[in-house]
C-alpha cells in the first residue's frame, strides 16, 4: 500500500520558482497510472535522469472532465511536483495536454512538456497517404487538440477521430490480450480504417499497453504513433535546449506517488513496461469532483 509516512497537501503551485538543477527530477504527472507509459520510455531514452511520477488516482479519470476541472487539477498536481524541485513538468497524459499545457506554460516558470504535439508531429512524419486516424478520450477528441495540431504542421493532411471510453477500463482490468478487448478495438477502428487511414496516434498514455492488439486490429498498413515514446523524444530535446540534462555518469531512480490508495493496475503496468517500482509515497489533494 502507499505510504502516508510523506503527506502533502498542495493547491497552487509555489509561488517562487527554485533554482534549477541538472540533478533536479523531472516531474511527470498523469490522471492516474497511464502515464507510465510515458516514464518507461523516458527510462530508456534517458536513463540518467531522475523522475518523480504523480498519479492523481483520487480524481482519475480526466477525460470526463470540463476544461477548468481539468486546468485546475493540474496546476494542483504541478504544485506538488514543484514541491518535489521538479527541473520540468511532463504533462503525461493526452486530455491535460490538451486542455492545461497552455496555461501551465503560462503559470510555470519550469518547462512545462505536454504529449500532444509530439505525437501530432510524429504522425505528419509517418503518413505517407495524408490520412490519419485519432483515437483517445471523450474530452481530448472533443477538444480537437490533435487535429489542430496535425493541420497546423500540415494543412493537407485529413485527420478522423473516434473516442474510445470503454478503452482504459479494460487496460486497467488487464485486459490485454482478451477476445473482449479485440471486439472493443474493432468497433472503434473500423470506421476509421474505412476512411483509408494509414497512421493512427494512440492519443491515450494508456493505450500503448494495448499496441500489440491494436496492430492486429489495424493490420500491417497502419503505422501506430505511440504518444508516450515521442513526448519522450520532446523532452530529451528540451532538456538538451534549456541546458538541465542530468550528466553522463548521473544514476537515475524513479520515486512514484498517488493521490489515493490503488496498487492493482500500478502493479500490472510495473510488469507490462518492466519497471522498479520500490514503495508508493501518498500525496493528498482536494477530492471534489
Amino acid at each position: 500500500m502507499p505510504s502516508p509516512s510523506r503527506p502533502r497537501t498542495s493547491n497552487m503551485p509555489e509561488s517562487q520558482p527554485h533554482l534549477v538543477s541538472a540533478s533536479d527530477p523531472i516531474g511527470v504527472f498523469d490522471s492516474g497510472i497511464g502515464g507510465l507509459t510515458v516514464v518507461a520510455a523516458l527510462q530508456e531514452i534517458l536513463p540518467g535522469e531522475t523522475i518523480f511520477y504523480i498519479g492523481d488516482t483520487a480524481r482519475v479519470p480526466y477525460g470526463g472532465k470540463s476544461r477548468r476541472t481539468v486546468e485546475r487539477y493540474s496546476i494542483e498536481i504541478g504544485g506538488l511536483l514543484l514541491a518535489e524541485r521538479a527541473k520540468m513538468i511532463v504533462v503525461a497524459c493526452n486530455t491535460a495536454s490538451a486542455l492545461a499545457v497552455p496555461r501551465m506554460q503560462d503559470l510555470f516558470k519550469v518547462p512545462v512538456q505536454g504529449v500532444v504535439e509530439p505525437g501530432a508531429r510524429a504522425a505528419v512524419a509517418a503518413s505517407k497517404k495524408r490520412r490519419v486516424g485519432v483515437i483517445g478520450t471523450r474530452a481530448t477528441i472533443a477538444s480537437g487538440a490533435y487535429e489542430h495540431a496535425i493541420r497546423s504542421l500540415a494543412p493537407d493532411v485529413e485527420v478522423f477521430s473516434e473516442a474510445c471510453p470503454l478503452l482504459v477500463p479494460l487496460i486497467e482490468e488487464g485486459l490485454f490480450d482478451d477476445s473482449i478487448t479485440d471486439q472493443v478495438l474493432a468497433r472503434y477502428l473500423d470506421p476509421l480504417l474505412g476512411r483509408g487511414i494509414d497512421t493512427l496516434v494512440l492519443g491515450c498514455t494508456h493505450y500503448p499497453l494495448l499496441r500489440d492488439a491494436m496492430a492486429r486490429a489495424a493490420g500491417p498498413d497502419v503505422q501506430l504513433v505511440d504518444s508516450a515514446q515521442n513526448c519522450a523524444l520532446a523532452v530529451r530535446d528540451l532538456l538538451a535546449e534549456r541546458d538541465i540534462a542530468a550528466g553522463s555518469d548521473h544514476l537515475g531512480r524513479l520515486q512514484v506517488a498517488l493521490t489515493d490508495s490503488t496498487e492493482g493496475f500500478l502493479r500490472t503496468a510495473e510488469r507490462a513496461l518492466d519497471l522498479e517500482i520500490g514503495e508508493v509515497e501518498l500525496r493528498s489533494v482536494q477530492s471534489d469532483a
